[in-house]
């Protein structure tokens, strides 16, 4: 049997877990430059707040004061989610972390009369360790599990735990769960499969076993081997290490200076190598971006780009940052006000299975990883940012976040304090 734990609506209940006065009230999280709504509470959805909705939109109703927003504050979410994964970690064997909110559960060798105890014990757990609602889906695979839990969220009186065995009950939750929602099902599949009548995922499951294989190849096969109960996506406690890191941002304001401008391209090449770092990867491949404002009507979208070579292979940022000034150099233009930036990293490959060359000296490979190690250890334990390079500059990302919450749990200075 397969778990899978899902944090309701998390992003504002982490904002809720400092703001308990918020709780029955609507709460908005925004993204990035607050652009426009990413997570929204229940009572924010009855509001009509759409996800993904401009913020302009709904401003109004922050104004009126029936509505409180939230700039988005990753560094809480982030540290907020690994209690709840290392709660959840304590409680199973073991666990197959899938997104920041979201955790698969491996539930091998325990009986079947104690699962739907489990699910609703482990729901208590993470509101008693953590503070964080969490809903837990129960049946004899990742997709059904994660139907399972979806049920968790339309039905109260689940009390926040769904397990599903019996056959009867499977098929009766899929003859009523829409095929666009099953995990696994993307957008144009979706569409294509409804024009053939497939509205369900019991009308999916219900179809040619041959006709999957044929129309939708090996990753359609796996969803519809899951839904007949046949576990066909492995399970693995370690997530599988990206092909390809993008970090990108847009600004608060546009740029048009040559230096402030690659300073903030700077930021995303760290942070793209920073990550590269936290899997064991090394990359080959690196294309650097910068756009306009595609949202001004007075002006063409515009955006510039440069592919280089990585030779050899690495994640050290003092090198990447090096080919990507030379990138930049060839690709900016002053007279062109641009709005966002960006890096993208491919060709990636695991560093412990970097090939050396003969015509490299040996000088070439990991010379600066010892160093790498000690800035990421730092940043980890002071706070991103803490240790920067010189061509990063000292003012972080500009971005707009006019409705941040403080760091609560990351950053002394805001550490909650309570007057008795």
């Amino acid at each position: 049997m397969y778990g899978l734990a899902d944090c309701n609506n998390f992003f504002v209940s982490c904002e809720r877990l400092f703001r308990p006065d918020l709780n029955g009230k609507a709460v908005v999280v925004l993204s990035n430059n607050d652009g426009c709504a990413i997570a929204r509470s229940n009572e924010a959805k009855a509001l009509g707040i759409k996800m993904g909705q401009p913020f302009y939109q709904f401003s109004h109703l922050v104004s009126s004061g029936k509505i409180t927003v939230f700039s988005s504050n990753f560094m809480l979410y982030g540290d907020i989610s690994h209690r709840v994964h290392a709660t959840l970690r304590e409680a199973v064997p073991a666990i197959e972390i899938y997104s920041i909110d979201e955790a698969f559960l491996d539930l091998s060798g325990i009986p079947d009369e104690r699962l739907d105890s489990l699910g609703h014990y482990l729901n208590r757990l993470c509101m008693r360790n953590v503070g964080i609602p969490v809903s837990v889906g129960v049946s004899h695979t990742k997709t059904l599990a994660k139907i399972a839990s979806r049920l968790c969220k339309q039905y109260p009186k689940l009390r926040g735990a769904c397990f599903m065995k019996r056959p009867q009950d499977i098929e009766k939750v899929l003859r009523k769960f829409p095929v666009g929602d099953v995990w696994g099902i993307g957008r144009r599949y979706s569409e294509r499969l409804q024009r053939r009548g497939v509205a369900t995922a019991y009308d999916f499951a219900s179809l040619p076993e041959e006709w999957v294989r044929s129309q939708m190849g090996l990753s359609g096969l796996r969803t519809w081997l899951e839904l007949h109960s046949v576990p066909s996506i492995s399970f693995g406690e370690d997530p599988e290490p990206k092909k390809q890191i993008c970090v990108s941002r847009s600004f608060a304001h546009e740029i048009t200076d040559k230096e402030e401008l690659y300073e903030q391209l700077s930021q995303f090449v760290a942070m793209a190598s920073e990550k590269l770092r936290k899997q064991g990867s090394v990359a080959s491949e690196m294309n650097i971006f910068l756009l306009t404002n595609r949202f001004k009507d007075t002006e063409r979208e515009y955006s510039r780009n440069r592919i280089e070579r990585l030779e050899p292979p690495t994640s050290d940022t003092f090198a990447v940052l090096k080919t990507a000034r030379y990138a930049f150099d060839r690709i900016y233009d002053g007279h062109i006000p641009f709005k966002r930036a960006g890096v993208v990293f491919s060709g990636i490959i695991p560093e412990n299975s970097l090939q050396m060359s003969l015509f490299e000296p040996a000088s070439a490979y990991g010379g600066n990883d010892k160093l790498m190690s000690v800035i990421d250890s730092i940043n980890r334990k002071e706070g991103a940012g803490s240790v920067v390079f010189a061509s990063q500059g000292f003012g972080g990302v500009k971005m707009n976040r006019e409705h941040l919450s403080p760091q609560y749990t990351t950053k002394f200075d805001d550490i909650l304090k309570i007057k008795v």
